[in-house]
């Protein structure tokens, strides 16, 4: 009697969405990566513009949370790096900035940025955005 293989189905689960978090304070960084990484977000840090830009070109993120106040390389210029390399298939970019003035607001946009919320942010008010831009995106909506 020949044997029969069983054929398990297998359903391929999404994976789950990567962010990049970038921002110089080490415990703002690692507060509001533990609030993403609890919604079950995956999360890369970046500690400078220059490094975020490094890591956006080794594995494009579908998100990325960015300050303005940044060394090495500013995140104004970060998020135009950021789209240039990305093309098509440009990631998301929420700015968190505590620069509340009109010009950094508009300067932002320009460089490319889709939303702004204004430092200090309460960890899950950040998850909530990035939650709502999510299902946004994937239709959930």
């Amino acid at each position: 009697m020949a044997r029969t293989a069983t054929a398990r189905a297998t359903v391929a689960r999404p994976s789950p969405p990567t962010i990049l978090f970038v921002e110089d304070v080490a415990d703002a960084r690692e507060q509001g990566s533990k609030s993403l990484r609890k919604h079950g977000y995956v999360v890369e840090e970046a500690a400078d513009g220059g490094q975020a830009v490094r890591r956006a070109a080794r594995r494009l993120p579908d998100l990325v949370v960015m300050d303005l106040s940044l060394p090495i390389v500013d995140g104004f210029e970060a998020i135009r790096r950021i789209r240039a390399l990305a093309g098509a298939k440009r990631p998301h970019m929420i700015v968190l900035s505590g620069q509340v003035d009109a010009r950094a607001r508009q300067l932002a946009f320009e460089a490319g940025c889709d939303q702004f919320i204004v430092k200090p942010c309460e960890p899950d008010d950040l998850a909530g955005a990035v939650r709502a831009y999510f299902t946004k995106r994937d239709g959930q909506d």
